[in-house]
């Protein structure tokens, strides 16, 4: 496929937004999205089909589920089954050269073929849901953002507590004054629950089948089949995830990301880490973020705690309390109070237990998503409603904060960010990692 390649120089000046290439398809026609009524169905393609795209399909069963594409098709085999007139393909580039009426697509496949697979769907005019992390990498956050807007679609990352009410509430909280300058907070996960640390296995099995691995590849360097990778762990890999801060970091970090209105870190730096190599995420880790102030808010200093790693408990806070949901959590300590809030930024409240006692949330000035529904809340985009509350605009920003956490974990150092010019200047070696290498036919 011909494609309108952005290079980093019109990239930064923002002039032009990259097209996907496919080696298969003929030349696109870039065209507007098609307009459906809200009281019309849309004709909705999954990119992914087994898994966790199993529930995002299911969150938009009140449309038209007209085509499945996914290179496993043992793992897709229950949606299979659950939408059987839906067409079935391996290879999403094929489905967009035979199926021409496809209005949105649902992408929920490893991390690393996110941005190949949403920016092929926009550039044809489809509306994009795609689960976290939006990216792999912090350039393909950039111009999935910047193609949104281009192709005016709407869009939306899986981060579903961002349609809930507990982010609300924490926004609220915190904008009311209620902590006054929140300069510290931690967030902590128990992630990875899968293999980490690990070299590449070197046995050769058998390629099922039912399985693509080609396709599965997708933008990824060659490298031979093994049941190591997938159908789960792939998250552990650097060519293919993101770790436990792409799995986790774009949920735990949300409510504290938009209540502390915050934008990019100007260093992050790899605090302590235990193990770790070229292949694979670390065992455990905590990476320090520094962020500027914002408009009438002070600094802050982010920490991320994962693989059993914790923060301190404050003092003040009773042993047997818990703290964010136990194993996922946030918590904001200002210098007039903390408080903490769960996995998906639910339940906040005020830390002591003791201080929620007569405690009233203040007033709502956040809209609330009905029914807390975060795929309706897109669906509802599609059809000219107002835009969905996670789309690209928001969900870059948040993805390039978890990017650059995995950044300094794979620099082995301290990064200093030039947010303005995408560019490390302390580190020139880790500014490979802000933008990887595609293979042939998958290109960006």
């Amino acid at each position: 496929m011909n494609k309108n390649k952005i290079t980093r120089r019109t990239f930064l000046a923002g002039t032009a937004v990259a097209a996907a290439g496919c080696a298969t398809a003929s030349t696109p026609v870039v065209h507007g999205p098609k307009r459906v009524s809200a009281n019309e169905k849309l004709n909705v393609a999954g990119i992914g089909a087994g898994g966790r795209a199993e529930g995002d399909l299911g969150g938009v069963r009140t449309e038209n589920i007209v085509a499945l594409c996914d290179p496993d098709w043992r793992r897709a085999a229950k949606s299979f089954r659950r939408w059987p007139n839906a067409r079935k393909y391996k290879d999403f580039r094929r489905m967009f050269d035979k199926e021409k009426d496809i209005d949105a697509v649902v992408i929920a496949t490893p991390d690393h073929t996110h941005a190949v697979a949403a920016m092929a769907a926009m550039q044809l005019g489809m509306h994009v849901y795609v689960e976290k992390p939006l990216t792999h990498s912090v350039y393909e956050a950039r111009v999935l953002a910047q193609a949104a807007r281009q192709y005016k679609v709407a869009s939306q990352m899986g981060n579903q507590g961002h349609s809930g009410e507990g982010a609300r509430k924490l926004c609220e909280m915190v904008w009311s004054g209620e902590l006054g300058d929140v300069k510290t907070v931690h967030i902590w996960t128990n992630r990875p629950v899968w293999p980490q640390d690990i070299d590449r296995p070197t046995d050769r099995p058998k390629i099922p089948k039912e399985l693509d691995w080609d396709v599965w590849l997708g933008p990824a360097p060659k490298r031979p089949y093994h049941p190591a990778y997938l159908p789960f762990n792939w998250r552990g890999w650097w060519d293919f995830g993101c770790g436990a801060l792409g799995d986790m970091g774009c949920h735990i970090m949300d409510a504290l990301f938009w209540s502390l209105k915050l934008t990019r870190p100007t260093s992050v730096e790899p605090w302590e880490v235990v193990g770790g190599n070229e292949e694979t995420g670390p065992k455990a880790s905590i990476i320090k973020y520094e962020f500027p102030r914002r408009g009438d808010m002070c600094p802050v200093t982010v920490f991320w705690y994962d693989g059993g790693k914790l923060p301190r408990r404050p003092e003040g806070i009773p042993a047997d309390e818990k703290i964010g949901d136990g194993g996922n959590g946030s918590l904001l300590i200002g210098t007039k109070g903390m408080a903490c809030a769960g996995e998906y930024g639910g339940n906040p409240r005020l830390l002591p237990a003791s201080k929620m006692e007569g405690y009233r949330f203040p007033r709502e000035v956040i809209p609330r998503v009905p029914g807390n529904n975060h795929h309706q809340d897109w669906v509802r985009a599609c059809k000219g409603g107002p835009a969905a509350c996670s789309n690209f605009d928001y969900a870059a920003a948040l993805t390039e904060m978890v990017s650059l956490g995995n950044v300094a974990l794979r620099a082995g150092e301290k990064i200093n960010w030039d947010a303005q010019n995408m560019r490390i200047t302390n580190v020139p070696d880790a500014n490979k990692y802000i933008q990887r290498e595609y293979r042939r036919g998958w290109t960006l």
